[in-house]
């Protein structure tokens, strides 16, 4: 990760020093911004690899900030909120956020939730880093999964929906994957915690709940069905 460059937009003077003097003893390039408008001009500038935002920065909130990034660009975002009960959390995975972390947070903890995006997007073919696909089969046939008007190209790693290209940032291409690779299975949050968003310990469910709805408003509502008490399923 020498080379990975995170935008980091904190206006805490201690937090944004200390935070960005841990990341770069990881071997980070960090660029912080003390507001939500640099931040977005050095976003636009600077192209970084991931972006690690608080929600309450002065000028441009972080959860604003987030919807213009994601306008613009896939590039993994990561919300910092000092709540974690805080609908701010929610709000900033509905703005496009692919993770949060809760202040005050432990450095090596973010540093690891950092890494943990960056794998994910860094194989964003599949959960596994192969193609994603439901079977070794090499057959163009096999790399396309079909679900009623809905087409799954594992390889390609695109999406249809009754022949239109359905945009997909990569956090929700590799939930769409998991679903995709076992229709008709109910998948727990917490499995998906674990396969998507590469956590080996327990996590926030809000964070499944929130892309799984986000997910439904681009290929359909009724496309994932809820199955009370236990997760997710996808409708063969």
């Amino acid at each position: 990760m020498a080379d990975t460059h995170v935008l980091f937009v904190e206006d805490d003077d201690v937090i944004r020093e200390a935070t960005q003097l841990a990341l770069e003893r990881d071997g980070f390039v960090v660029t912080a911004m003390p507001d939500g408008l640099a931040g977005l001009e050095a976003f636009r500038a600077d192209r970084p690899d991931i972006a690690l935002l608080d929600v309450m920065v002065p000028g441009l909130d972080g959860v604003s900030l987030c919807r213009r990034i994601r306008d613009e660009s896939t590039v993994p975002v990561i919300m910092l909120s000092a709540r974690a009960d805080s609908i701010d959390v929610v709000l900033g995975l509905e703005a496009g956020a692919d993770d949060y972390v809760t202040k005050p947070f432990d450095g090596a903890v973010l540093v690891a939730r950092i890494r943990a995006v960056l794998r994910r997007f860094g194989h964003a073919s599949g959960p596994d880093g192969n193609n994603g696909g439901a079977s070794d089969g090499d057959g163009p046939a096999e790399a396309v999964l079909r679900f009623g008007d809905l087409e799954v190209d594992t390889e390609g790693m695109e999406v249809r929906k009754a022949g239109e290209n359905v945009a997909l940032t990569p956090t929700e291409m590799r939930l769409l994957l998991e679903f995709s690779n076992a229709p008709g299975t109910v998948l727990s949050r917490d499995r998906l915690l674990e396969r998507v968003w590469d956590y080996g310990w327990g996590g926030d469910t809000r964070v499944v709940d929130v892309h799984v709805q986000r997910l439904r408003g681009k290929i359909g509502q009724d496309r994932i069905e809820t199955v009370r008490g236990f997760g997710y399923k996808l409708r063969g």
